[in-house]
């Protein structure tokens, strides 16, 4: 599978601190030309996750762009969401795999070389690794593990993507994709400037010339 550079994570408590709604922040994204955006809300319930990811698959649909689903593969079913991102505590890639079905994208968050390793044997797409630097917008509850976990995850991965996360800037992302991921996933620095359209052209541009 082959992923864009920038990987744009909508995290609606960060975007609700900067004063935006999803569907602005998602639009935004969308103008600034993301085409892989993760919406991410770990405090929405169910009904309030479901709206708002349908919203954002409607608006990327003119774009051609992909939304995927943090944590729940039903909201992502339910709102023909590209795929879902899962966590080492969340539904297992299998099951995510047997909702969703072979042409969904399904990512996994690992921490560890241990966890990389069991990555390997689950039916997902990409493998994220992560947080490169320390970060406090994603509480992992790992410490930072720095570009040589990206290096190894690279190596065992083969033909699987890898997506490097946490703490990455404009100024950081080229040596993270330099160190052989596909993709960096971004949060909190395409709110920096208040003007996120702009800085994910900025991020595109910049990564456009790396790896």
């Amino acid at each position: 599978m082959s992923l864009p550079r920038l990987y744009a994570v909508l995290d609606t408590g960060v975007a609700a601190s900067r004063g935006w709604t999803v569907a602005d922040l998602g639009q935004a994204f969308l103008d600034g030309g993301a085409q892989l955006i993760q919406l991410r809300a770990k405090h929405l319930d169910a009904r309030a996750l479901l709206d708002a990811a349908d919203r954002l698959v409607r608006l990327a649909e003119p774009a051609g762009a992909r939304i995927v689903v943090n944590d729940r593969a039903d909201v992502a079913a339910m709102c023909g969401a590209a795929g879902v991102h899962v966590g080492q505590e969340d539904l297992a890639p299998r099951d995510a795999r047997a909702l969703l079905g072979d042409r969904a994208m399904i990512g996994l968050s690992t921490h560890t070389p241990e966890q990389v390793d069991a990555a390997l044997d689950e039916p997902i797409d990409y493998i994220a690794v992560g947080p490169i630097y320390g970060t406090s917008t994603k509480d992992t509850g790992y410490a930072a593990v720095g570009l040589d976990l990206v290096r190894d995850a690279v190596k065992a991965a083969d033909t699987r993507p890898v997506v490097a996360i946490g703490g990455i800037t404009l100024a950081r992302a080229p040596e993270v994709l330099a160190a052989g991921a596909a993709s960096v996933a971004v949060i909190s620095d395409l709110l920096e400037t208040g003007d996120p359209t702009r800085r994910v052209a900025e991020f595109l541009a910049r990564l456009s010339g790396s790896g």
